[in-house]
Order: C-alpha cells, then sequence, then structure tokens
C-alpha cells in the first residue's frame, strides 16, 4: 500500500497533486511545525504583470513559539484576503480556456469563514483533487494518529498506522531521510522525479512553478496529462 506524507500547503503546484495521485493514502502532515516562510499559506500565479503571490494572512501572535503545529495556525480575519485573491485570479484568468469551469468552486470556497488555515487548505486541496479525477486516494490528516518520535521515526509511526508497504516523497527528502530504516522496517521507498512537458500560458514565458490552478484554467479535464500522463 503507497502513502505520502506532505505538509497541506495553499492551492499547491502539480507535483504535489502527482504525489497524491501515486498514493493510496495520503496523509496531511498537519501537526508540525508552522514554517512562516514556505507554501503553508501562499503560492504563485501567473497575472499580466508576471508572477504574483497570493498568501493567506494568518495571526502572528504566537508564531514565534518553538513548535506551533500547522493546525493550529488561525486565519486573520480582519483581512480581506478572501475577495483579494478571488478577484485576482479572475482578472488574471478570466480569458484562460477553462476558468468558468472552476468559478463557482473557487466561489464557495472563498466564501468560507474558516477558522484555521489547515481547514481551508486542506479541504481546498481534496475539492482540487477530485476536479483533476483523482478518486481512488484516501486522505487523512496525521493529528489523526498518535504518531511517535521525531523525523524518520516518526513518518515510520505514522506508515505503520495506516499499513503502508510503499512511501513515496520528494527527491529534496534524501538530504535527511534515513534510508537503512526504512529498510529495517521493510517499506519500500521511492523518491519522485518532477519531470513534466509545459502547456500553454496566459502569460508567457512558461513557468512551471505556479500553482496547479493555472494548469486546470488552461487546460481544464485535460489537466492530468500534464502531471501523471498515462502512469498506471
Amino acid at each position: 500500500m503507497k502513502c505520502v506524507i506532505l505538509q497541506p500547503s495553499y492551492i499547491p503546484w502539480r507535483g504535489y497533486f502527482h504525489q497524491i495521485y501515486k498514493a493510496d493514502v495520503f496523509i496531511f502532515y498537519d501537526d508540525v511545525q508552522y514554517d512562516r516562510r514556505g507554501w503553508r499559506n501562499r503560492n504563485r500565479i501567473k497575472t499580466p504583470a508576471g508572477v504574483q503571490w497570493l498568501s493567506i494572512p494568518v495571526l502572528s501572535k504566537g508564531l514565534r513559539t518553538e513548535g506551533t503545529p500547522i493546525n493550529e495556525i488561525e486565519i486573520d480575519k480582519t483581512r480581506t484576503w478572501r475577495e483579494k485573491h478571488f478577484r485576482t485570479l479572475r482578472q488574471s484568468y478570466r480569458k484562460a480556456p477553462f476558468f468558468a469551469d472552476y468559478e463557482t468552486l473557487l466561489t464557495q470556497f472563498y466564501e468560507r469563514n474558516d477558522l484555521l488555515l489547515a481547514d481551508f487548505t486542506i479541504d481546498l486541496t481534496i475539492a482540487l483533487s477530485k476536479e483533476l479525477g483523482i478518486e481512488k486516494t484516501v486522505f487523512r490528516r496525521s493529528s489523526d494518529f498518535r504518531a511517535s518520535g521525531r523525523k524518520t521515526d516518526r513518518l515510520l509511526s505514522l506508515l505503520q498506522a495506516v499499513g503502508a508497504t510503499h512511501y513515496i516523497t520528494g527527491a529534496s527528502a534524501k538530504d535527511y531521510i534515513e534510508e537503512e530504516k526504512f529498510a529495517a522496517s521493510g517499506i519500500a521507498l521511492e523518491y519522485m522525479i518532477y519531470d513534466y512537458p509545459e502547456y500553454a500560458q496566459v502569460y508567457p514565458p512558461f513557468d512551471a512553478q505556479v500553482s496547479i490552478l493555472d494548469l486546470l484554467f488552461m487546460t481544464g479535464r485535460e489537466a492530468g496529462q500534464y502531471v501523471w500522463g498515462t502512469e498506471d
């Protein structure tokens, strides 16, 4: 049984969804420390003025405390970010071939009033997975389990909790993962290879490091062909 464990992110890029596609069980790693400069609350889109960040404002109180977990980070409700994000997406992609196909879904999410960042980003990621045609993957949160240990040991604890026999992770994990512990546990280890074709974008030149929304708006139901292609 194949498993992926990744921190929840805001409208992530296509490599994130490729891992979801490959997994039988996908675990949102939501009870590890929040990183203020990562992808938990922000991502990039293309606009007429170039690449732009969309960032969800979060309450800064307590973020300097070591160990604040992602699933306790609160959205700053004093900021009108929802309206701004949706307006920016609409202004930037209204001429994209398939923007209208996803406008209703996005409207529903940007009208939500979530207290916690992870609740919003996780639910949106699951909804976008379905739009990509991903049906078989089971979604869980690491906070649902009582994982023990640190780093590799904690990952193994989660994998064993769901009965995983195969763990899929990004190539950057080679820098810190303890492969010998996976071998000892009998869990196979696979590193992702991100090698995706280009597709037409509203605003050239092509940029691969943007949100999955860019791909969906431009290719619609064919988006999966630009991520996992003809993989079984």
